[in-house]
């Protein structure tokens, strides 16, 4: 775990891809907001990080606390930054669901603050 949110605090694609299955799922609630979805596969996953480095500012003032049982594991933590098309700020405090199969990533599902993310992706008129 903590290699592969170091290789999404660095971007490392490559680093990333070798820590997940072929068939990754990646679910993301919620709509209006440029990550909602569920992404599939190395390609899905791979484009959800491109549109997430194109889209949205994040940081991660403080590293996520993780726990594990069996093939299940919780990962606990907060994100600030910015949707850049609107240049909203949010924060938003997360848990991602991580099922592990063969010691990697085989489904993440996240449970998120989607109000604050689309509070923040709302274009002001």
């Amino acid at each position: 775990m903590k290699d592969f949110f170091k290789a999404m605090g660095s971007g490392d694609k490559q680093a990333l891809l070798s820590l997940v299955t072929e068939d990754i799922e990646w679910i993301v609630p919620g709509e209006d907001w440029p990550l909602a979805g569920t992404h599939r596969g190395h390609a899905g996953l791979a484009s959800v990080l491109q549109k997430s480095k194109e889209d949205v500012e994040m940081t991660y003032p403080k590293p996520p606390r993780i726990c594990g049982a069996g093939d299940r594991v919780l990962v606990v933590g907060v994100a600030t930054g910015k949707i850049k098309a609107t240049n909203r700020a949010f924060k938003d405090e997360w848990v991602f669901d991580i099922t592990v199969r063969n010691g990697k990533l085989t489904r993440i599902q996240e449970y998120i603050d989607t109000q604050a993310l689309a509070r923040a992706s709302e274009t002001v008129v």
